[in-house]
């Protein structure tokens, strides 16, 4: 906590009222109704994007123990994300101000885009360089939302289920583009061109993932340089093209493997391993397990 903050007497500590409305998926609110300043601290790791709200009244964001500050005023919005370093909350909250912050995982957020967050790891060690920050006003239909999430006064038993629709709501409103724009992207993403070509590249190499196009084949294909191939799929989809089709490949083999139609070498030819012994590497690359192995645990489970 900044020191200097501290030593002021007329500064009263303060606490969120905090929902985990899903996994890595939160929704904070605070209302200072007293007559002083107030602190609100909450740590926050890097994989986590953070929407704050600021109702009415004003906050100051605190920063690198007080070496940097940024204010959020009356009906006013702040998006913050780093994944180089975590941003944890130190808020010192104006007299009679209201806030609701929402926090969730980049890979929780981009599932919110995209279909395949699943098959994915978007926190790749490659991917560390892009960081966001936007702020922006509140508009009126946002601040509906707002003022219903502050306001609650329903049945506690419904508050996880109120406050989840409030939240997805919310994002929603966020991000509301126009209805000609009716492609699936990451709202950070703006060229929707290279976005059409991006998907068909993940839509080809999925649909011939057996035996997949190089790389720069697919991007002789797509009409697409090789650099923005790669450039452009890790942005979407958080990885590189063969990682993601790695990951997806091992999905698929999982699902095939569930259902006991085919053995494991079969598996293993249909998502575009020759022989059984490197899927089988592949297989427990992945899960930690081997194929046959998964197949027993998933027989004594039924």
């Amino acid at each position: 906590m900044n020191p200097h903050f501290n030593t002021k007497k007329n500064i009263a500590q303060g606490s969120f009222d905090e929902l985990e409305i899903e996994e890595d998926f939160f929704v904070l609110t605070y209302r200072n109704e007293s007559g002083v300043l107030e602190t609100l601290d909450r740590e926050i790791d890097s994989s986590f994007i953070q929407f704050h709200y600021c109702v009415k009244g004003s906050s100051q964001f605190v920063f690198n123990e007080g070496r940097y500050a940024l204010d959020i005023k009356d009906e006013n919005s702040l998006l913050l994300y780093n994944p180089q370093r975590d941003l944890p909350i130190h808020l010192v909250v104006s007299p009679n101000s209201w806030l609701v912050s929402v926090l969730i995982s980049i890979k929780k957020f981009h599932g919110l885009f995209s279909q395949e967050a699943d098959y994915i790891t978007f926190l790749s060690d490659d991917n560390v360089d892009k960081k966001y920050y936007k702020d922006g006003k509140i508009s009126p239909s946002m601040a509906i939302v707002l003022n219903q999430l502050i306001n609650f006064n329903l049945n506690s038993s419904i508050k996880n289920l109120y406050f989840k629709g409030k939240a997805y709501e919310l994002l929603s409103l966020y991000f509301n583009r126009s209805e000609e724009a009716n492609i699936e992207q990451c709202p950070f993403l703006v060229d929707e061109t290279n976005v059409i070509k991006i998907r068909k590249a993940k839509d080809i190499i999925i649909s011939r993932m057996a035996e997949p196009p190089t790389l720069q084949e697919l991007a002789d294909e797509i009409q697409l340089s090789l650099r923005k191939l790669k450039e452009g799929f890790k942005e979407i989809y958080g990885d590189s093209v063969f990682s993601f089709l790695f990951d997806y490949k091992m999905e698929v083999s999982r699902k095939l493997l569930e259902t006991g139609d085919l053995n494991v070498n079969e598996v293993g030819l249909k998502v575009g391993y020759s022989t059984s012994s490197h899927f089988i590497s592949a297989f427990k690359k992945k899960y930690g397990t081997t194929p046959k192995k998964y197949i027993m645990s998933v027989s004594s489970q039924s």
